[in-house]
């Protein structure tokens, strides 16, 4: 009789079922622990300050993954950058900073790809990510690294006085990531030797630059200060050009230049206070307008609005809701008002923190997939993003405010073209679009919701 020998032990040859049965448990057994591999991107992925960024990952094969455990994280696997788990995002024990900033993209999960899209792209976040799958009886993960650089403002050049026989000049710019090269040249090109120079970290992790430089009346009295991102290799510049007579030659030049230098103050201080008058009287215009409410057709599915529709918030769960044409991928949603003309107000109570958005946007407005929240896309909003203030121009612009505000006033001017924005417990006019570009279109008012925000509208 032969013998075959098998890893738990002889098998007759004249057992035929029992080959059978062998094979059929071996064949279970392969189909139980098969294996894949996790694909992420073979370089660097480059993200812009303040803008979003996407984190694709996919299995090879390509294997559904909708009942698997995808997980993003950092150095830490139990606090992770965002979970899905079980078909739903799990995020109890998120990362605080990526805390109501990630989005778990998973239109082609039946094929095994997912991205992690990642809202307002901070220095902070640049560096190792892991993109983590298991299944019931195999897992493996990806190391994706993220590289992030900031293109700052362009170069501010201002006259800061007299010193040692000629001009102090002051180059003067922000936004910029990684620490930028700062340099001075003359009209032909050749680099010239600052006085001193500082680049400090703001609140939000960009660098800020100041150098200066003494020009004097012997050497070109024109000349630029270029500001460079050596990861970007790209540069901004702005050039001066100071005439003669400016310079301290004649005692009467000095003291007309410092007169000139008192009436610009003077002229400021001036300028500041009617400012903020205009802001108070333009609240008063509007505020008496509009009675705004909240549309639940255009809320996201995670949205829950009151009954009278004058409230919002984040829930964390998708509600049981139609995915008509006119409701947000992103956790967004419009006012029922359409504005078409004249001048409206109404006022939104923000709370002490989180994570929130509030302005006006364009009826035709992208609402499926990835939104960049700007004026080209059809929104002008302001947004508090963690400690920072911010109006979300192209690119952001910086609201360094005195108080955090609890209730936003939102005041549109469609014939003007004008959105303005106030903090209604000092009446403090914060910022202002103008030249708003509605070509026409129908405006609502719009909002964004953070994870633990709660909205509320007025009147």
């Amino acid at each position: 009789m032969k013998v075959s020998f098998f890893p738990h032990g002889p098998v007759m040859s004249s057992s035929l079922p029992g080959y059978i049965m062998f094979f059929i448990i071996l064949s279970v057994h392969k189909g139980d622990s098969a294996q894949f591999k996790v694909i992420g991107p073979d370089h660097p992925i480059m993200a812009t300050a303040g803008e979003d960024i996407v984190l694709p990952c996919h299995l090879s094969p390509r294997v559904s993954a909708e009942n698997m455990e995808v997980r993003w994280y950092r150095s830490q696997f139990y606090s992770p950058v965002h979970l899905y788990r079980d078909g739903d995002n799990q995020n109890e024990r998120q990362m605080p900073d990526y805390q109501g900033r990630t989005e778990f993209l998973r239109d082609d999960i039946a094929n095994g790809s997912v991205a992690l899209r990642i809202r307002h792209v901070r220095p902070s976040d640049e560096g190792q990510y892991r993109c983590f799958f298991r299944s019931s009886v195999f897992h493996e993960e990806s190391l994706l690294e993220l590289k992030v650089a900031g293109l700052g403002s362009a170069p501010l050049i201002s006259v800061e006085g007299y010193q040692d026989g000629g001009i102090r000049m002051v180059c003067r710019s922000a936004g910029w990531y990684p620490e930028p090269e700062v340099l001075w040249r003359d009209p032909s090109g050749q680099p010239l030797t600052s006085l001193s120079e500082t680049k400090p970290r703001g609140a939000n992790g960009l660098f800020e630059t100041q150098s200066s430089i003494i020009m004097s009346e012997t050497s070109n009295q024109s000349l630029s200060c270029h500001i460079r991102n050596t990861l970007l290799n790209q540069e901004k510049e702005s050039t001066v050009y100071i005439a003669g007579p400016f310079f301290p030659r004649v005692s009467p030049w000095m003291v007309a230049l410092c007169a000139l230098l008192v009436i610009a103050f003077v002229l400021i201080g001036i300028a500041a206070f009617l400012f903020k008058l205009r802001g108070k009287d333009l609240k008063r215009e509007g505020q008496r307008l509009s009675n705004v409410t909240l549309d639940p057709n255009t809320a996201n599915a995670q949205l829950i609005i009151s009954e009278d529709r004058k409230s919002v918030r984040r829930g964390i769960a998708r509600q049981e809701v139609p995915d008509n044409p006119e409701r947000f991928h992103s956790f967004c949603l419009l006012g029922c008002e359409r504005f078409t003309s004249g001048r409206h107000y109404w006022e939104v109570e923000v709370g002490d923190g989180g994570f929130w958005a509030v302005g006006v946007a364009r009826e035709s407005m992208r609402r499926k997939g990835g939104i960049r929240f700007n004026p080209e896309q059809g929104i002008w909003a302001v947004e508090r993003c963690g400690d920072q203030y911010r109006a979300l121009t192209s690119p952001e612009t910086p609201m360094p405010l005195s108080e955090r505000p609890k209730k936003i006033g939102v005041y549109l001017d469609y014939e003007a073209e004008l959105v303005a924005f106030y903090d209604t417990g000092n009446e403090t006019l914060i910022f202002t679009f103008m030249s708003a570009s509605f070509t026409g279109e129908t405006i609502l008012p719009f909002f964004w919701v953070g994870i633990g925000v709660l909205l509320k509208v007025y009147p």
